[in-house]
């Protein structure tokens, strides 16, 4: 992302937003309520796209696509509210997803699917909407995996679940890069993001305030009680 604007209306939420994703890392956007994680994942997805500025996917602009192309380049989105069909199935939620991959590598199916969150399988004839928030959360990340992203953006993936549960999706989550799979991860858990990532990024008020390392991170207690403590 470079120099991007981004408004929902007359309000403007990004001002002059960049970073950078390299493949097969883990890099976390921080920031308190309100500061623009959300819009930025979703200008990148193309669900309000950016009304300046550039977003390259392996050096091919995006801006402009509508989001079920950007989708197909190979980009997945896991959204806050997670969106699964609740008369459906976990099972038929998965299955509407599937994507065939046109690589030899890296394609995901149900099998697999289920060997990263083995807990689905023994309930993947219960309706979505029957399904606890974090069995929601996985089934979530499961569906969008079924589309063989090669970049997952994660929304707030830990928000309101039990710590047991946060524990067990940052598990998985490690298990994804593992994978081969690049993942932006916005949160406000800072220490669930910092477990995960290589780098980070911190926004505050629509702009990025803080760039670097994990490891550089941890030792500025400065910058997290300016930008993360409530």
């Amino acid at each position: 992302m470079d120099d991007i604007y981004t408004s929902y209306g007359l309000s403007q939420v990004l001002f002059g937003v960049s970073l950078k994703v390299g493949e097969g890392e883990v890099v976390s956007l921080l920031g308190r309520n309100g500061v623009g994680k959300t819009t930025t994942l979703r200008s990148i997805i193309g669900l309000n796209p950016p009304h300046s500025g550039s977003i390259k996917w392996k050096g091919e602009e995006i801006v402009g696509k509508a989001p079920y192309e950007i989708a197909r380049l190979g980009i997945g989105f896991v959204p806050e509210d997670r969106r699964i069909f609740s008369d459906l199935t976990l099972w038929e939620n998965l299955d509407v997803a599937i994507k065939s991959s046109g690589s030899k590598g890296n394609v995901w199916n149900m099998e697999r699917v289920f060997e990263l969150f083995p807990s689905l399988k023994s309930i993947q004839n219960r309706r979505g909407g029957y399904l606890s928030g974090g069995e929601q959360q996985m089934l979530t990340i499961a569906r969008t995996l079924m589309g063989n992203p090669e970049l997952l953006l994660l929304d707030e993936p830990s928000e309101g679940l039990a710590p047991i549960v946060v524990q067990q999706l940052g598990e998985q989550i490690s298990k994804l890069r593992q994978e081969g799979i690049t993942v932006l991860l916005c949160e406000q858990n800072a220490r669930f993001s910092m477990d995960l990532s290589d780098r980070i990024y911190i926004l505050e008020k629509g702009e990025v305030r803080y760039q670097g390392s994990v490891a550089d991170f941890e030792r500025d207690e400065e910058v997290y009680k300016t930008y993360l403590a409530f």
